[in-house]
């Protein structure tokens, strides 16, 4: 994919990508057995892309406002740092992510696709929404990303990160040769 030079701009500055997960990691279904048990469905693509941040040395974390035991075991298996589940207010968990982290806004990216992501979407330094986000969230976004939420959205958006940190030839030769 090829990004304007503007994007790659702002995307060279990021140091953590934080996303939500309903709509974003997953494509916004909630499956329930008969029995009450959820079951999401996250894609390998999404999975690799994180994968390639943390080689790049960009950290990455989540903020959604539902629970999920499947969503911590997603979590632990990506290696994801910051995780905040339940979080109802998004700007408190970024906030207290900010100071964990010691990161700058401007050095935040957001991945959200519906109205909870607003407020949070505005202050990051890199605001993306998945293809199938609602248009107020694609309004206030730098990126919208060719996928839909659960497809590769997460993926689109970490190959712009990993090529403006110039990355991109480098781990792409490990698995050529």
């Amino acid at each position: 994919m090829i990004f304007p030079p503007d994007l790659l701009s702002r995307a060279k500055e990021i140091r953590l990508l934080l996303l939500d997960v309903d709509g974003v990691l997953t494509d916004g279904s909630l499956l329930y057995s008969g029995d009450g048990v959820e079951s999401k469905a996250f894609n390998t693509q999404d999975g690799f892309g994180l994968a390639l941040l943390r080689e790049v040395g960009i950290e990455t974390g989540v903020i959604t406002a539902r629970e999920s035991v499947v969503v911590a075991r997603r979590i632990s298996e990506l290696k994801i740092k910051y995780a905040r589940q339940g979080a109802r207010d998004k700007m408190a968990a970024f906030l207290e992510i900010l100071g964990e982290s010691g990161f700058s806004e401007k050095q935040v990216a957001y991945m959200g696709d519906d109205w909870l992501d607003l407020k949070l979407l505005c202050r990051v330094g890199l605001a993306a929404a998945p293809a199938n986000a609602v248009d107020e969230v694609k309004d206030v976004v730098h990126f919208v990303t060719p996928c839909n939420g659960g497809k590769g959205a997460v993926r689109n958006l970490c190959d712009l990160l990993v090529e403006a940190h110039g990355a991109r030839e480098l781990l792409l030769a490990r698995y050529l040769h």
